[in-house]
C-alpha cells in the first residue's frame, strides 16, 4: 500500500506543480525534486509492500514511508491554501500587501526548509534498504491495455453468473421443504461454504417461484435495524406506490409489524433472511412473520450459527451444506482460473494441474476461497508464476496461528490482497468505508476514487481514456479477482452496483486499519466475532500512528454533531462520508462549520441525505479549495453561498436536493474543473444569467438550466457524456449540420417540435439511452436511430401508428419503455426475429391498446415484462407462450378479469405457465 500512496503523492505533486503554479512560485524546484526522491524510492516499495507481512521492521520502515509521503502533500497543500485565502482576501493598501508579501516570504522559506528535511529523511530510508534486503523490481502492471482490457471490456457485454458446481441436488432439496413442507427452513454453516449462493439459487428456483405469490430478500447481517428490515421486506411483498412508502415510513413499529404479518397470511410469500448473527436478532425480527401459524408463508433463513437456526423451531428442516470434495473444488476452480483457455498446451497444463491441485486442497472445499484464488491465478499466464503463488500460499500458513482450517481461508483472502497491483490497493481498501452488505452505488464511488487521486487518464492507442473509464475498469478488475461481487449491471454492461461478501469485507476493514488508510467511526469492526469470521486479531490490530485521512461515519439516528469525539485535532483529513440507513436529522446547518473549520485539507464530502429545516449552507464552504467531491444529494440545502465559487477545483456537485428550488448565485462559470453536475429543478429567481459554456471538461449535466442559460452553451460542452433538460428549444440547435455530440451517450430531453427529433438523434450518433418527453408524429427510420442504444423510454409521444416495426429493428435494444400515451393506436405488432436483444419491456398507460400480436420468433431473449394501467387490453399475445427466455411478469392496475384469465386455471394460463414470476398488482377492479 506504501507504493500506491507515494504514487498517488507523485501525482498530486506533479498536478500541483501545474496547477498551483501561482501559488508555489519560489518553492518550484524543491517539489520537483521532491517529486524525483519519491519516483526513485516506488521501485523499491513493491518488494518492501510484499515482505511487511514477514518482518516487523521491513512493515515499520514501509509505514514510515508512507507517512513521509503524506507529509510533503501536506505541506505543499497547507501552503497553497494559506497563499490562496490570503491572495482572495484582498489588499486594502500598498503597507497591507507589502506585510502580505513578507509574509509570504517568510513561509516560503519554512516550506523549503520542512521539504529539505523530508528529503533527508527520504535518504536516510534509503539508505537502509541494504539492510532489510528489499530489491528493486519493475514489473509493472499497466491497467486495461492490450489482451486484459480486451478482456476487460468483453465482460461488460453481459452479466456475469456466479459460477457454481454440485449445488443441482441442494437446491432440489431445499425447494422440495419449502414448497410442500410447514415451518421454517435453516441453511447453517461456516463463512465462505456457499449459504447465500445456495439461498440465491432457492429463491430463483422455478417450482418456487411458480408456488409463492409474493418474495423478499432482506440482509440482516451484524449491524441488523430491525425497522428497516421490516419496511424492506413489506416494500417487497406490497410493492407499494410512493405514497403508500411514505404512509409505511410514518407507521408506529406495532402497527408495521401488523400489517407485514397480516400480509403473509393473505398471501403465499417467501421471506429470506440471510445471515443472522445471534439469537436476540432473530427475537426482534419474529413478531412480524406468522410462521408457526400459516402454510402459505415461508421463511428461509441463513446463519454461521447452529444455535440460531434451531432456535425459531427445533424442528425445523436443517440444511447443512457439505464442503466440496476435490473434484469439485477442481471444477470451480478450473473456471475462476480460467485454466484451459490460458494453458492450451496439454504438457503444461499437467504441471498446471498438480499445483492447482495442490493450492486447491489448501481451501478446504470452501467456495469462497477457491473462487477467489481462482480469479487471482487467472491473472498468472506461466508455471513460475503459478509456483510462486504456491509457494507464497505457503509461507503464509507457516507464519500463521489458529485454526488450520480457517487460516487456509483467510490466507488466501490475503493473498489476494497483496497480489494486487499497487493502483488497484487504494480502491479496494475504499471499500472499507461502507457498511456490511451495503448495496454500493458504483457510479458515485468512482468519482470519489478520482476525487481522491487514485486514478488518471490513460492513452490507449487511440485517444485518451477518461478517468472515469479507467476507475470503472480497475473496478472491473476487482469483479475478475472475485475480491467484489457484482449485485447489478446497466444496459450497457457496465456495474450499477457492488457489494462484497463478509469475509472479503473483514479482510478490507482490517488491511485498511492496518494500512492507516481510514477509519469508521461508531462502528465495532466486531465486538462478539464469531469463531469463524475473519481472525478477530486482525481487525483489532493497532493502526500506524500516522495522521488519519479518511473518515467514515455510521449514524444509526439524528446528527448531534458532524465531527465524531476525538476526530477534530485530524486536520489532515481528506475524505469524510456519513451513512445512514434511516432519515437522519441535525438541528440546523451551521453546525457544519466545524468541519469546514478543521478540515481545510479536504477533497470529499458527502453529505447525502442528512436532513435539518432547510437553510443555507455556510459560506465557510469556499475555504475548502481541495475540495473535488461535494454530495448535497436529498438534504434540504435551500441556498447555496457566493463562496462556493471559490472551489475552482470542484469535479462533482450534486444538488439533487429534496427541495426543487434552491437558491444558486451566478458562480458556476468558475468552477473550471467541474466533470458532474446535478442541479435541482430551478436554481432561484434571480435574473442574472449564468455562462456555462467554459465548463469544457463537463461530462454529466443534469437539469439544464434553461431559464438561466443559453441553449447555445450546450455547443461547447463537447465532453457531455449524459445530458437531462426540458427546454424546448433544445432541438433547435441541431438545425446547423456541425452541432454533434459524439461522446454523449445519455439524453434525456423534451420534444414539442415534429421536425426536431430526427435532427436531435442525429446530432448524437452514440447514444446507448434515449429518454423522450413530448409529442412525435412519426418515429425517425430505425437507421436514423444511433446503433448503440440500448434503451428507449418514450412518454406522451401520442403516436398513431405502430412504434413496433421501427423499433424491432434496433440490433441492440434492450430496454424498452411506452409510456404515458406514447401510442394511441389499439393495436401493436411485434414480428419474427424482431428485438432480437430486448431484455425488459414495460407498457404503461396506454388506454387505447386493444390487441397485442406476438409472432413466434419475436423477442426471443425477453427476460422481464410489465403491464399497467393498459386496461383496454383483453388478455396478452398468445406468442409470449414461445419464449422461453422469459422470467418475470409484474401486471399493474388492469382489470380483474385480466388477471383471472392469466392466473391458474384461466383460459390463458397456458400462456405463461412456464414463467416463473408472475405478480399482479392492484388488479381488483
Amino acid at each position: 500500500m506504501a507504493e500506491s500512496a507515494v504514487s498517488t503523492v507523485v501525482q498530486r505533486l506533479g498536478d500541483l506543480l501545474i496547477q498551483e503554479a501561482v501559488f508555489l512560485d519560489g518553492v518550484n524546484e524543491e517539489v520537483y525534486d521532491m517529486q524525483a526522491h519519491l519516483q526513485r524510492m516506488q521501485s523499491f516499495l513493491r518488494d518492501a509492500d510484499r515482505r511487511q507481512d514477514e518482518e516487523e521492521s521491513v512493515r515499520n520502515w514501509v509505514s514510515e514511508i508512507r507517512e513521509t509521503a503524506y507529509d510533503v502533500e501536506d505541506i505543499i497543500e497547507e501552503f497553497a491554501l494559506k497563499v490562496a485565502l490570503r491572495r482572495r482576501s484582498g489588499v486594502v493598501n500598498v503597507m497591507k500587501r507589502y506585510a502580505t508579501l513578507a509574509k509570504e516570504t517568510v513561509e516560503l522559506h519554512n516550506v523549503g526548509n520542512k521539504i529539505q528535511i523530508i528529503k533527508n529523511r527520504i535518504s536516510s530510508l534509503t539508505k537502509s534498504l541494504e539492510t532489510y534486503g528489499i530489491i528493486q523490481r519493475n514489473d509493472d502492471w499497466c491497467p486495461g491495455l492490450g489482451r486484459q482490457q480486451q478482456q476487460l471490456r468483453r465482460s461488460y457485454s453481459h452479466i456475469v453468473e456466479e459460477d457454481t458446481v454440485g449445488l443441482e441436488e441442494d437446491v432440489e432439496v431445499l425447494a422440495e421443504q419449502l414448497v410442500n413442507s410447514n415451518g421454517i427452513v435453516s441453511i447453517c454453516g461456516m463463512g465462505g461454504l456457499g449459504k447465500t449462493t445456495l439461498a440465491k439459487k432457492v429463491y430463483h428456483n422455478s417450482k418456487v417461484r411458480h408456488h409463492f405469490d409474493s418474495f423478499a430478500w432482506a440482509y440482516v447481517s451484524q449491524q441488523c435495524q430491525v425497522r428497516e428490515i421490516w419496511e424492506g421486506i413489506l416494500f417487497k411483498l406490497t410493492n407499494p406506490s410512493k405514497e403508500q412508502r411514505e404512509e409505511i415510513a410514518n407507521l408506529r413499529d406495532e402497527e408495521l409489524v401488523k400489517r407485514l404479518y397480516l400480509v403473509q397470511l393473505e398471501k403465499k410469500c417467501l421471506v429470506i433472511l440471510d445471515d443472522i448473527w445471534t439469537i436476540p436478532t432473530w427475537n426482534n425480527l419474529c413478531p412480524a412473520f406468522p410462521y408457526w401459524k400459516t402454510a402459505g408463508s415461508k421463511i428461509l433463513l441463513t446463519t454461521r450459527k447452529m444455535d440460531v437456526a434451531l432456535h425459531p423451531d427445533p424442528t425445523c428442516f436443517l440444511h447443512v451444506p457439505p464442503q466440496m470434495n476435490d473434484d469439485e473444488s477442481w471444477e470451480l476452480f478450473k473456471k475462476k482460473a480460467c485454466v484451459d483457455s490460458n494453458f492450451p498446451d496439454f504438457r503444461i497444463r499437467a504441471e498446471i494441474e498438480r499445483l492447482g491441485r495442490e493450492m486447491v486442497g489448501r481451501c478446504r472445499g470452501l467456495p469462497l476461497a477457491i473462487i477467489v484464488l481462482g480469479g487471482l491465478l487467472a491473472t498468472k499466464k506461466t508455471i513460475f508464476e503459478w509456483d510462486e503463488v504456491r509457494r507464497n500460499i505457503i509461507s503464509h500458513l507457516r507464519r500463521g496461528k489458529g485454526d488450520e482450517q480457517l487460516l487456509g481461508v483467510t490466507e488466501v483472502l490475503a493473498l489476494s490482497y497483496h497480489e494486487l497491483p499497487y493502483q488497484l490497493k487504494p480502491c479496494f481498501l475504499h471499500l472499507a468505508h461502507f457498511p456490511e452488505d451495503c448495496e454500493i452505488q458504483t457510479k458515485k464511488m468512482i468519482r470519489m476514487w478520482v476525487a481522491e487521486g487514485f486514478v488518471s487518464s490513460v492513452y490507449n492507442g487511440v485517444e485518451e481514456e477518461t478517468m472515469e473509464d479507467v476507475a470503472q475498469r480497475y473496478l472491473g478488475e476487482l469483479v475478475e479477482r472475485c475480491m467484489v461481487q457484482v449485485v447489478e449491471r446497466g444496459t450497457t454492461g457496465r456495474i450499477r452496483t457492488c457489494r462484497m461478501h463478509d469475509l472479503m469485507r473483514d479482510l478490507c476493514v482490517s488491511k485498511a486499519n492496518q494500512e492507516n488508510f481510514l477509519e469508521v467511526s461508531n462502528q465495532s469492526l466486531a465486538s462478539d466475532c464469531p469463531a469463524d469470521s475473519f481472525p478477530l486479531s486482525m481487525a483489532r490490530e493497532a493502526r500506524s500512528t500516522g495522521r488519519l485521512r479518511r473518515l467514515a461515519v455510521i449514524l444509526e439516528g439524528d446528527l448531534h454533531k458532524f465531527i465524531p469525539s476525538g476526530y477534530k485535532r485530524n486536520s489532515h483529513l481528506r475524505s469524510l462520508l456519513y451513512f445512514h440507513e434511516k432519515a437522519c436529522h441535525v438541528e440546523n446547518w451551521g453546525l457544519i462549520k466545524s468541519v469546514f473549520k478543521n478540515f481545510k485539507l479536504i477533497r470529499v464530502l458527502d453529505l447525502e441525505g442528512i436532513q435539518s429545516h432547510g437553510g443555507k449552507l455556510p459560506k465557510e464552504i469556499g475555504c475548502l479549495i481541495h475540495l473535488r467531491f461535494l454530495s448535497l444529494r436529498d438534504t434540504d440545502i435551500d441556498e447555496l453561498p457566493n463562496t462556493i465559487g471559490n472551489l475552482r477545483y470542484l469535479q462533482t456537485l450534486d444538488l439533487l436536493t429534496w427541495n426543487s428550488t434552491v437558491q444558486i448565485p451566478n458562480v458556476v462559470w468558475r468552477l473550471h474543473r467541474l466533470r458532474h453536475l446535478y442541479l435541482p429543478e430551478s436554481c432561484g429567481e434571480d435574473s442574472y444569467k449564468w455562462q456555462l459554456a467554459n465548463l469544457i471538461n463537463l461530462q454529466t449535466l443534469v437539469n439544464f438550466p434553461a431559464d438561466k442559460c443559453e441553449i447555445i452553451d450546450l455547443v461547447r460542452l463537447n465532453q457531455l457524456k449524459k445530458l437531462v433538460i426540458d427546454d424546448p428549444k433544445f432541438g433547435a440547435i441541431f438545425r446547423s449540420p456541425r452541432v454533434r455530440f459524439y461522446h454523449l451517450q445519455s439524453l434525456s430531453f423534451v420534444s414539442n417540435e415534429d421536425s426536431t427529433v430526427v435532427q436531435v438523434i442525429q446530432g448524437c450518433p452514440n447514444l446507448y439511452k434515449l429518454r423522450i418527453e413530448g409529442q412525435i408524429e412519426k418515429l425517425p427510420e430505425c437507421q436514423q436511430f444511433s446503433a448503440n442504444l440500448s434503451k428507449l423510454n418514450l412518454l406522451g409521444s401520442k403516436l398513431t401508428e405502430d412504434p413496433m416495426p421501427t423499433l424491432e429493428k434496433l440490433p441492440n435494444l434492450r430496454i424498452l419503455r411506452l409510456q404515458m400515451d406514447s401510442f394511441l393506436g389499439n393495436k401493436v405488432v411485434c414480428l419474427d426475429k424482431g428485438f432480437p436483444q430486448l431484455k425488459s419491456l414495460f407498457l404503461y398507460d396506454l388506454p387505447n391498446l386493444e390487441e397485442w400480436k406476438v409472432v413466434e420468433g419475436a423477442m426471443a431473449n425477453l427476460f422481464h415484462l410489465e403491464i399497467s394501467n393498459c386496461t383496454s387490453l383483453k388478455t396478452v399475445p398468445e406468442g409470449l407462450r414461445f419464449i422461453n427466455s422469459l422470467r418475470e411478469m409484474e401486471i399493474r392496475s388492469m382489470l380483474k378479469a385480466f388477471r383471472t384469465r392469466l392466473e391458474h386455471g384461466g383460459e390463458d394460463n397456458y400462456k405463461v405457465q412456464h414463467v416463473p414470476s408472475i405478480a399482479f398488482r392492484y388488479c381488483d377492479y
